[in-house]
């Protein structure tokens, strides 16, 4: 599928496919900003050096190293809609932080959530060579993960999919909707 014809703004998405580390958010998020000729940004590329510094030595983030990173991708996020569209992955595991997205990218925001088991992500993530996040951290993830059962603007997903081919199926639920 040929992604070189832009949507037109007004149908421009905002995605944040989201879960804790090694769900598969990258995955995902490739695939469906493809489908829907829209840019896929992956959200770790927006965490500052120093807390990606932090990370690579095990330490756990806290809110206040998250907040400039969220408003970030907010700010991404909210640009997109003026163009052709942005995916971003983004773990997004508190309420109150998807709420700061989406404060930053307005009503048209849409998530995917990408559901894990902790043992799952826990080998996935030690399987991943060279990545700054370490396997000793998955467990602290689902600690602060607050799984967005209730929130309107979610689409659920299991990890375990076919990612590629859930991308595909999930564009109609994705692309334009309204909550």
């Amino acid at each position: 599928m040929s992604t070189a014809a832009s949507p037109p703004a007004s149908d421009a998405v905002a995605i944040v496919v989201m879960g804790v580390s090694g769900s598969g958010k990258t995955t995902l998020g490739v695939r469906l900003a493809q489908a829907l000729g829209a840019e896929f940004v992956d959200g770790d590329d927006l965490h500052s050096d120093a807390a990606r510094a932090k990370m690579s030595h095990g330490v756990a983030l806290v809110d206040a190293d998250r907040w400039p990173w969220l408003d970030r991708i907010g700010a991404r996020l909210a640009e997109g809609l003026g163009h052709r569209g942005t995916v971003i992955a983004c773990s997004a595991l508190k309420r109150v932080y998807r709420d700061r997205l989406r404060a930053g990218a307005g009503p048209r925001l849409r998530f995917v959530y990408l559901e894990a088991t902790p043992e799952a992500m826990r080998a996935r993530v030690a399987a991943r060579p060279g990545h700054y996040m370490p396997a000793s951290l998955v467990d602290s993830q689902f600690a602060t993960l607050e799984p967005p059962a209730a929130e309107r603007d979610v689409v659920a997903l299991s990890a375990e999919a076919a990612l590629p081919e859930a991308a595909l199926a999930l564009v109609p639920q994705l692309s334009g909707a309204q909550p």
